[in-house]
């Protein structure tokens, strides 16, 4: 009788797991191509800006806008779209964000001015934005605990994978054919995305009812803290912060909404974005580590750039041919990361990952202004590499234990936090960048005198190395000399940031054992 019972009990498990679904799983498919192109079109744009600039008759100061515009309208929607999805439905909330994402891409290829760029670039972000965390709370709504070892390393691979090979596919696009196309290539694929979301999607129902106590003020409210926060991260790095007039309206507009969003998020009847969710603790330790990876992802990705640019004078093509290798480890870690992830503690693929971080910015710290593809190749594999190991078992952390109800507010959240992570990382790391290149260029100007007899046996074999150039030589030598100073000082600021950087993801690997173990089937790794 016992013996009966214990099969019971045993078989119960596999008979409430339904078998997987296959229109869901193309669905699910055809949902992910679309998050792919979404956070994809940020680093194709970014890789091209000279050649838009150029196209538009755009400033310099014009020109950021493009990307700022894209940034600030996204990081507004991304939290919005759990109300949204919950109003509308997962289908018909894809199939817009989808629809409307291609249509801003097609008007973004037709602009004239930078004027209606820019206005095309807001719309593309915020009706676009919707679609990375819908994606994220099907994965975790839909798919049951045993067949997450296979679609969160799909969904973590396409989250890391397309702002790493962002540059190389925008330099292929903007150097083969021109810049339109860089917007011009979202248009078939958007609009197949569309059309199989609408037809194959049918996870949920809409519920109009929500409609009646809709916060409008708490979303305004929203809008003007997310939106002044990433203007004040993104502008303050180029513009001394506070000195500059805009910046520092932003960012006193940033601390008005700020208090105003959290206190109708915590007492609207209906608040539009439920913080609630920080309340489990496994979701509050993942988005904090979505947080750090979130500067791993979009920092490295935004410094190993500036570096080849900078400093070797690469091409925006040669850049990203050089930094394709951590998309190619990407591609060779998924699955590993995946079959661990339900076998394996996920803190321990955590701190694998974080430390894997720690030890790729630490090689960087022996930077120099020689280093090219091979010196950059170990540690492009230990972030390639890193990557998944940190994403999958974040994504089960955070999302994987929560209930279904509350799974599309929380997806929302949680991708908010790792693109803040961002915004605050590459705030951070320009910040110190330039302070650091100061710094190091006042103490080699300090050096460099004409007192100093290496500085004038150097200045003199350059001096020579122009005397084709007669009574030009001096002043040629003088500013080659200069030059490489500036360029000495710009390595070494690159050295104290990939230390800082090494720092804190060290101090987020030894962190790991705080995280609390996710339970079992929740994600993997709870046996």
């Amino acid at each position: 009788m016992a013996a009966t019972a214990a099969l019971s009990a045993a078989a119960i498990p596999a008979a409430a797991e339904p078998p997987l679904d296959r229109r869901r799983m193309v669905a699910f498919l055809c949902m992910v191509f679309g998050m792919f192109m979404a956070i994809l079109d940020i680093q194709i744009v970014s890789a091209s800006l000279n050649e838009i600039q150029a196209g538009l008759s755009a400033s310099g100061d014009e020109i950021p806008w493009v990307q700022t515009s894209y940034l600030i309208a996204e990081v507004i929607s991304i939290p919005l779209s759990g109300t949204l999805s919950r109003v509308l439905s997962t289908r018909w909330m894809f199939a817009i964000s989808a629809g409307g994402f291609t249509a801003m891409s097609l008007m973004c290829a037709s602009s004239s001015t930078i004027g209606e760029m820019i206005v095309w670039r807001a719309l593309q972000g915020f009706i676009g934005g919707g679609m990375i965390p819908t994606v994220f709370a099907s994965a975790f709504t839909i798919f049951p605990p045993s067949k997450r070892t296979i679609v969160s390393p799909m969904i973590g691979l396409v989250a890391t994978l397309a702002p790493t090979i962002g540059p190389t596919v925008g330099g292929y696009l903007t150097d083969l054919m021109s810049w339109y196309w860089l917007f011009l290539v979202n248009v078939v694929p958007g609009i197949l995305v569309t059309v199989s979301t609408a037809v194959l999607v049918d996870f949920d129902r809409p519920n109009l009812s929500l409609l009646d106590h809709f916060d409008w003020f708490g979303l305004v409210a929203m809008a003007g803290f997310l939106g002044c926060m990433e203007y004040v991260l993104e502008e303050g790095p180029n513009h001394d912060w506070l000195q500059d007039e805009a910046v520092f309206a932003c960012a006193a507009l940033c601390l008005v909404t700020g208090p105003a969003f959290f206190w109708r998020a915590l007492t609207a009847r209906q608040p539009i974005v439920d913080l609630r969710a920080f309340s489990d603790r496994n979701f509050a330790s993942g988005c904090v580590a979505s947080f750090i990876m979130g500067i791993g992802l979009y920092g490295l990705t935004y410094l190993y750039p500036v570096y080849l640019a900078r400093v070797r004078g690469y091409s925006a093509l040669m850049i990203g041919e050089t930094m394709f290798v951590s998309g190619l480890c990407m591609f060779a870690t998924a699955p590993i990361a995946g079959r661990f992830s339900g076998r394996v503690d996920p803190r321990v693929l955590m701190a694998l990952g974080f430390g894997g971080f720690a030890a790729g910015t630490w090689i960087v710290t022996g930077l120099t202004k020689d280093w090219d593809f091979w010196e950059l190749l170990w540690p492009q594999v230990l972030r390639g590499c890193s990557l998944m190991l940190c994403m999958i078992p974040i994504n089960n952390i955070a999302l994987g234990t929560l209930p279904p109800a509350r799974m599309k507010n929380a997806a929302g959240l949680y991708n908010l936090t790792r693109n803040l992570g961002g915004a605050v990382g590459l705030a951070l790391i320009n910040t110190l960048l330039n302070d650091r290149w100061d710094l190091h260029l006042t103490r080699l100007h300090e050096r460099f005198t004409w007192s100093h007899p290496p500085a004038l046996e150097r200045l003199e074999a350059i001096q020579r190395g122009f005397s084709d150039y007669g009574s030009a030589a001096p002043a040629m030598a003088l500013k080659a000399m200069s030059g490489t100073v500036r360029i000495q000082a710009l390595v070494m600021a690159f050295e104290d940031v990939f230390l800082v950087l090494t720092l804190l993801f060290l101090a987020m690997a030894c962190a790991v054992p705080l995280i609390r173990r996710p339970r079992a089937g929740a994600g993997g790794g709870g046996h």
